[in-house]
């Protein structure tokens, strides 16, 4: 599962969008910037940004990377 949480690039903003794949998250965050902040235009690095914000939420993966560190 892959999430975006918006106040990590718009301040104070608290929706979050979170999918099983990053296109659908970026799909549902950039519907919400038309929708909710009125962007008529989203420019590649708006998306690049976004992109780079999402987050892996696998609980599977987040306890391999913990027991990697274990090691």
């Amino acid at each position: 599962m892959k999430r975006f949480e918006s106040g990590s690039l718009i301040p104070g903003a608290t929706w979050h969008a979170e999918a099983d794949t990053e296109a659908e998250v970026v799909r549902r965050a950039v519907e919400s910037l038309r929708t909710h902040h009125g962007e008529t235009e989203i420019r590649p690095e708006m998306i690049e940004r976004i992109k780079e914000r999402i987050v892996d939420t696998d609980d599977g993966s987040k306890n391999q990377a913990l027991d990697a560190n274990l090691r």
